[in-house]
């Protein structure tokens, strides 16, 4: 990588460089026209597309948008290191916290202090999912997907013999986070189970 006379210029470039490197990792959904595997750079941009476009569905007060767009477009960079960890895989989520954490300090550590200190503190505060913003952040990163397997015909789904009570479980923030939205998956995944897309599972009433 060059180095450039302003040192600090030269860092945040470092960074900007690094994060490319998300447009080469692909997740296991396919794009909606079910074309070729989804990258992460792609569904963080679409996850930030659907907080403007959805906003109006968090509940009163709602969320600061602004914040919402940052923990969208930070917490996945760390996936340059870690890779994309498929939804419903256990063995893969035993070590999942340990290989990110390690990742965000790399990849955030390419930046000037201050600007690293902000972006860790964006990454932990979604991972927390605690805050209004990280809530309504988590609930649009859970919901992307799904559309996305709708649209498909279920193909992950189908191809990892997942079931509706494993989908629904993965759409807890989103019950949090949005009775309109939850609303929404609701009927979405009851079409997806009559259409065949998705095998249906328990049916219990959901919990939160």
């Amino acid at each position: 990588m060059e180095t450039w006379n302003d040192s600090r210029l030269s860092r945040q470039i470092a960074f900007l460089a690094e994060a490319d490197k998300l447009k080469n990792v692909l997740r296991r959904t396919l794009l909606m026209d079910g074309s070729r595997r989804e990258n992460t750079a792609e569904h963080s941009w679409h996850i930030s597309l659907m907080a403007m476009t959805l906003h109006e569905y968090a509940p009163e007060p709602k969320p600061d948008l602004t914040r919402v767009l940052k923990l969208l477009l930070v917490h996945d960079l760390v996936e340059i290191d870690a890779g994309d960890t498929f939804a419903y895989d256990a063995s893969g989520y035993e070590d999942k916290e340990e290989r990110e954490a390690a990742a965000a300090r790399r990849i955030f550590g390419l930046l000037p202090d201050e600007q690293a200190e902000e972006i860790m503190a964006l990454w932990r505060e979604f991972e927390d999912g605690e805050t209004p913003e990280a809530l309504f952040a988590a609930a649009l990163d859970r919901m992307q997907p799904l559309l996305h397997n709708y649209m498909t015909d279920g193909f992950s789904w189908k191809q990892n013999g997942i079931v509706r009570s494993q989908v629904r479980a993965r759409m807890k923030p989103i019950y949090r986070a949005s009775p309109k939205l939850a609303e929404f998956v609701e009927e979405l995944l009851q079409r997806a189970v009559d259409r065949g897309y998705l095998t249906d599972g328990d049916d219990s009433p959901k919990e939160e």
